[in-house]
């Protein structure tokens, strides 16, 4: 198996501008393969991160986010009672009614419109979420018409700098604060404070409650209580599942996008690496009718030429890695088909997606090469050696 291996890669360094040119191709696919699952996985992450495993979200029974879900006053003091909810060290609930509004902003670079989340809470909304972190300014002062945006509504946005000031439900809010979320959608929020964002919307329901639980085990035992209440209509979730539940439609729409262009790109690539070994076959019959009759089997000169084709996917398969690693460095943003919002995040490159992109890049070199190497295995010795 050795001496295959070094005849193989010794027949590649003799072909150095076809090696090239196939290889190149197999790398532009497995790019395009990496690049638009590392999207997919890093929109799932982002969203993915911004719950947190103890954390539970309460919204309308039905309602797919918290955009369209609403939350009668009455029935939020019934779920502030409940008995399964964490204390903070003041004793006091650690629970949230937040209000989740949708505007319009003028973003800073192309100067086209986005949606951007505006979350209405409290001081225990922070609480609730460790990963935020003001990197900039102070928090609002509540009852102000005063906000703080994410690190990404802030670079991405105008007039949404510190000390700056947004025009929205025919107000001027300041800009008081930045926080920074790392890799999450709180990142792309904008927050204040609820009851004047309530207010100033005009709205008398609350979009969402959030809570800590109690107790870890807890969570069937308020789900339970929550949705057997005669007296409400809610749903209740883990933030972590919730979440992840609102980068489904998003992921499987990038990961069908990019199954459909490789399937595309890889047809290329395989008639390329199809022709790139039928040429070899060609170029060395004689040496082919050599090495069987020095011996060498029939299964031994199929191995030799598959390998061959594969070394020329493994290479393509590590350079289109190579280059989409970098993405990593890149952050984009898009609208979240669940929510209708803008939401910036990172691509994402998992020890999973370079395994499915190595193992298509083998595959398409399997595939280019196995009816050549077919062809060089049934070639009679006495005809290859005239």
């Amino acid at each position: 198996m050795k001496l295959l291996f070094f005849y193989s890669f010794r027949n590649l360094l003799t072909r150095r501008l076809t090696t090239f040119l196939t290889t190149g191709g197999m790398a532009l696919v497995v790019f395009v393969f990496a690049a638009i699952v590392m999207l997919a996985d890093g929109l799932q992450k982002t969203l993915v991160d911004t719950g947190a495993a103890d954390n539970i979200v309460v919204i309308r029974r039905s309602a797919l986010s918290e955009v369209q879900s609403a939350i009668e006053r009455d029935k939020a003091a019934i779920v502030e009672t409940d008995p399964g909810i964490a204390l903070g060290p003041s004793g006091e609930r650690l629970l949230a009614k937040e209000l989740i509004v949708l505007i319009t902003l003028q973003k800073r670079e192309s100067g086209n419109p986005a949606n951007v989340v505006i979350r209405g809470g409290t001081t225990r909304s922070l609480h609730l979420r460790d990963q935020i972190t003001l990197t900039a300014g102070r928090l609002p002062h509540p009852g102000a018409l005063e906000i703080m945006v994410g690190r990404n509504v802030a670079e991405r946005f105008d007039n949404a700098g510190l000390g700056q000031s947004l025009f929205f439900a025919q107000r001027r809010w300041r800009v008081v604060g930045i926080f920074d979320a790392g890799n999450t959608g709180f990142s792309s929020e904008i927050w204040g404070d609820v009851d004047q964002l309530m207010q100033a919307f005009r709205r008398n329901v609350y979009s969402s409650i959030i809570f800590r639980l109690r107790q870890a085990n807890g969570f069937d035992a308020v789900s339970e209580r929550i949705l057997n209440d005669p007296r409400l209509t809610l749903d209740v979730k883990r933030e972590r599942d919730f979440y992840r539940e609102q980068s489904e439609m998003m992921s499987k729409f990038l990961r069908l996008l990019g199954f459909y262009l490789t399937l595309i790109f890889s047809i290329g690539a395989v008639v390329g690496a199809m022709i790139t070994m039928y040429a070899a076959v060609a170029n060395r019959t004689q040496e082919i009718g050599t090495l069987r009759a020095l011996g060498f089997q029939r299964g031994t000169i199929l191995t030799a030429f598959l390998l061959e084709s594969l070394l020329l996917g493994l290479l393509g398969g590590l350079g289109g890695l190579f280059f989409s690693s970098f993405l990593q460095f890149f952050t984009v943003s898009t609208t979240n088909f669940q929510t209708f919002s803008e939401l910036a995040f990172r691509f994402s490159l998992t020890p999973a997606t370079a395994l499915k992109a190595l193992s298509f890049a083998l595959f398409m070199g399997f595939l280019g090469g196995i009816l050549p190497a077919i062809q060089a295995a049934r070639k009679n010795i006495v005809e290859a050696l005239r």
